[in-house]
């Protein structure tokens, strides 16, 4: 199984189109320090990359493709590897790619209800040809072979299954509470399986607390990429680019503290761990910075576009 990382940061980008902050600032003058990085998504193969299922779809998908050749088209004069999505939530960040995938390419589309409710009241995504492009529904806790719109066999199985989140900020409900309106279906979680080799890896960009539950179900894994939004909780208040959001305001765990992703899964002994879904003010994003130098010291990776992992 190949994964291929064609975006690692979060919302936005790195650097944010309006962000000059240190770190964005560093990453328009300094690149080879501070790697600019296009918006959250990864990319699936299980048979030697003849063709690749999308997990999330990037307002960028398009230069991803144009910067990754497993993705661009291989024969005739329309044609991508390309045969399907899967979408963790509802963010613009991981659907408005979906828009880039409109030119009648036969596809299938896999989401929970709550985020196949929110493509089709939005009329735009309409333009996803349906005689082309299927949308189905997944239900949490249950294990789902994926496949084409033909309906062949992608060999790639996904468990589903929900996790501490929020819904996306366009359809937060203030007068709902505290949680906006937030449901289970709002964020999830993935095991993604070669339904050959039963090899397997789990993808969670999004996760705001790491329950119990959370932790019998990553423990000993093979391979973890995890939500890296912040390394502190306040750091974009702190660096000024944030009205009133904290990590957990957003629906995000900090790499760093007592409570932190680090800290939690020092115990869990999952083999390979790599943080994505990175947010342009984290120190992180910084090749020489005491952050990411105690991220690497504690046996995490910092994911980057363009970075292939082999199962």
């Amino acid at each position: 199984m190949k994964v291929l990382v064609l975006g690692s940061a979060a919302g936005g980008g790195f650097p944010q189109w309006n962000c000059n902050c240190s770190n964005s600032s560093q990453a328009r003058k300094n690149p080879e320090k501070a790697k600019p990085r296009t918006q959250s998504s990864i990319a699936v193969s299980v048979d030697n990359g003849d063709n690749w299922f999308l997990f999330n779809a990037s307002p960028d998908l398009r230069q991803q493709i144009n910067d990754n050749a497993p993705l661009q088209p291989k024969k005739g004069i329309r044609h991508s590897p390309i045969i399907g999505a899967f979408i963790t939530n509802g963010d613009i960040d991981h659907i408005a790619g979906l828009l880039n995938l409109r030119e009648s390419h036969p596809l299938s589309i896999y989401a929970t209800k709550k985020v196949i409710s929110i493509l089709n009241s939005n009329t735009v995504f309409n333009v996803l040809n349906p005689d082309f492009v299927d949308r189905r529904e997944v239900s949490l806790n249950k294990t789902i072979l994926l496949k084409d719109k033909s309906n062949n066999s992608t060999n790639i199985e996904v468990e589903v299954f929900p996790v501490p989140g929020k819904v996306a900020l366009f359809l937060e409900d203030k007068s709902k509470g505290d949680d906006f309106g937030t449901d289970e279906e709002d964020t999830i979680g993935l095991k993604i399986i070669d339904n050959k080799t039963k090899k397997f890896f789990f993808y969670l960009p999004a996760c705001a607390e790491v329950t119990d539950n959370l932790k019998k179900k990553l423990k000993g894994a093979p391979l973890v990429f995890f939500d890296g939004t912040l390394w502190k909780d306040d750091e974009m208040l702190a660096t000024k680019v944030g009205v009133k959001k904290t990590g957990q305001r957003m629906g995000h765990m900090s790499m760093s503290g007592n409570n932190g992703t680090i800290e939690i899964f020092k115990n869990l002994d999952v083999k390979k761990k790599i943080f994505i879904h990175i947010n342009t003010t984290n120190p992180a994003l910084l090749e020489d910075s005491e952050e990411r130098k105690k991220i690497n010291e504690e046996g995490w990776e910092v994911s980057y576009d363009g970075m292939e992992v082999n199962i």
